[in-house]
Order: structure tokens, then sequence, then C-alpha cells
């Protein structure tokens, strides 16, 4: 009996001594606005905002990279080349404009007037020798005309 008491002092011991537990129902979230609703419009938003980010990264390398292509084809040794060539041309031809212009290097007598097409642009000079004053006129393709009046006579610096 002893025996029996001892047992039955073990369970009630064990029994009175463990804590008492409560609980509670067990409800499951999905932690995915997508999928909970909770959230759901700053996750939408969020979503297309990273979108938004990534196409303009997309169309902003793209542009630079044309833009490269574009400033590396125009520093080839023979573009660089034809500038040279155009731009000293186009020297040559103003040179012989103001030539003829201000009367320096005509054969005879010089001429009062004068017109020259320049890609599209029309230049028209003409010399009133009773004012002493030259008016150049330039028309570019759009029409739009851009006049300047220069004084003869001489021009010391």
């Amino acid at each position: 009996m002893k025996t029996l008491n001892m047992v039955f002092m073990g369970l009630l011991l064990y029994v009175f001594s463990t804590p008492i537990s409560t609980a509670s129902e067990m409800v499951h979230e999905f932690k995915n606005p997508s999928f909970s609703g909770n959230g759901y419009s700053s996750h939408v938003l969020s979503i297309e905002q990273l979108q938004y980010n990534r196409d303009k990264q997309v169309k902003d390398d793209a542009k630079s990279a044309a833009a490269a292509a574009e400033r590396a084809e125009n520093n080839t040794t023979i573009n660089k080349f034809i500038k040279n060539v155009e731009s000293r041309i186009y020297a040559n031809l103003s040179k012989q404009l103001v030539d003829n212009m201000f009367g320096e290097s005509c054969t005879g007598t010089c001429p009062t007037s004068g017109t020259a097409e320049v890609e599209g642009s029309t230049i028209y000079w003409v010399k009133d020798t009773s004012t002493e004053i030259i008016t150049l006129t330039i028309t570019d393709p759009n029409g739009n005309v851009t006049t300047m009046s220069v004084p003869l006579g001489d021009f010391n610096f």
C-alpha cells in the first residue's frame, strides 16, 4: 500500500505541477498582399513603379548606346577629313564672296551685286556706292530671312 500511495502521490504531484495550457483558434493568413488583400494597393503600386523604372532604364541605356555609336562614327578619320575639306571649301567660297563685295581681287569692273546658293539657302548681296553700304540678305530653305548691312571703307584695327 505504501507503494500505491507513493505512486498516487507522484501522479498527483505531476498533474498539479504542470502548467495549465490555454489555446486559441489557429488562423492561417497569407503574407503576400496579392492573396490576403491587406496592403494590396501599395503592393500593386510598388510593382508598377519597379516595372516603370526597369523600362525607363532599358530605354535610357539604348539611347546612350545610340549616342555613343554616333559619336564614334563622327570621330572616324574619314569623317574628320570630310569635315575639314567642307570647312575649307566654305571658307574659300566666303573669301571669294567677300572679295567680290569689297572689290579687292576683281579684274576690271567690280560687280555691285551677286547671288549664291549654298545647301538650299540663297545668299544675295548688293553694294550701294552712293551710301557706301553693302546689304547682305540670306534666305534659308524655310523662308527665314537674315539681313546684314556692312559699311564700306577701311577696317583698320
